[in-house]
């Protein structure tokens, strides 16, 4: 059974979600960062990941986990070392950013990697972090909308000019601007109000922490356009090498349900068992 379907990876290390991830990640290098992204690159992977967070409480860090590399900074040091793969922030949270700081930082990596930036957004929903970065909580959903707004009408501008409900600007240079007007924006999220900010206001949606009956389950109660990018996440982590064809069957699922890509977790042991299983499933697909 072979799935179409446009796999990314939500790239080891750089998170550690609790019993979630894998000992060997505990004291990996960013050299085995790079050689994983490296073997997905070369097996025709569509993109790697990487989320966002400044900070994590204690106590929340026990349930989302500690760490969480900066995607800035990861991005474009492994656009120098790879040429084709796409790189994508899952997911950046507006709130704690100016549009034209989105449009400025990100433009450059998107220059950087030529083109290959995917600006995956949220909303965010860490009270404390936002309460530290001195960021507006309480109407952050509207804001985020301008903001999405507001970055439509910068990426890829050199003289950037808009006006909204919570952001507005004209008279400004940014140079460099993105190499991609047209930027994919994919907003991140669990709710079908996020799915429909998504098919509103963006070009794809990456749900996480849902059931495949769930994501279903939205995916009926929304019209998604043609073209719209359906980025889902297996639940569980899969395991190509030892169960080829449970795989194939979860993958023709998602595509049943309407995924055009999926973000892949996978069972691993070491970076080499990770290649492994890289390669096992794009065999599948």
């Amino acid at each position: 059974m072979r799935v179409m379907l446009k796999l990314g990876i939500v790239t080891p290390v750089l998170t550690m979600l609790p019993h979630t991830h894998a000992q060997w990640e505990r004291d990996a290098t960013f050299d085995d960062v790079v050689k994983v992204v490296q073997a997905a690159e070369r097996l025709g992977y569509h993109h790697c990941t990487c989320s966002e967070h400044v900070v994590v409480p204690d106590a929340v860090a026990t349930v989302r986990g500690g760490r969480y590399w900066d995607p800035l900074a990861t991005f474009g040091f492994l656009a120098g070392a790879t040429t084709e793969i796409r790189f994508a922030t899952h997911v950046l949270v507006l709130g704690y950013h100016h549009p034209l700081e989105i449009a400025k930082r990100y433009g450059t990596l998107d220059v950087v990697s030529k083109g290959r930036l995917i600006l995956g957004v949220g909303v965010g929903s860490l009270q404390e972090e936002f309460e530290l970065l001195d960021a507006p909580f309480a109407d952050r959903g509207a804001r985020a909308d301008d903001a999405m707004r507001a970055l439509r009408a910068s990426l890829g501008q050199r003289e950037p000019s808009y006006s909204g409900s919570h952001y507005s600007f004209s008279g400004f240079v940014i140079d460099p601007c993105a190499v991609q007007s047209d930027m994919p924006l994919w907003v991140g999220g669990r709710t079908v109000r996020s799915l429909r900010r998504a098919v509103e206001l963006g070009d794809g949606w990456a749900p996480f922490g849902l059931r495949t009956a769930e994501l279903a389950e939205m995916l009926g109660r929304v019209d998604v356009p043609e073209g719209f990018a359906v980025v889902l996440q297996n639940e569980h982590p899969l395991d190509p090498l030892r169960e080829a064809d449970r795989v194939a069957e979860q993958l023709a699922r998602f595509s049943e349900i309407g995924a055009t890509h999926l973000n892949v977790r996978f069972v691993h042991h070491s970076r080499e068992h990770y290649c492994e299983q890289l390669a096992a499933l794009a065999a599948l697909v």
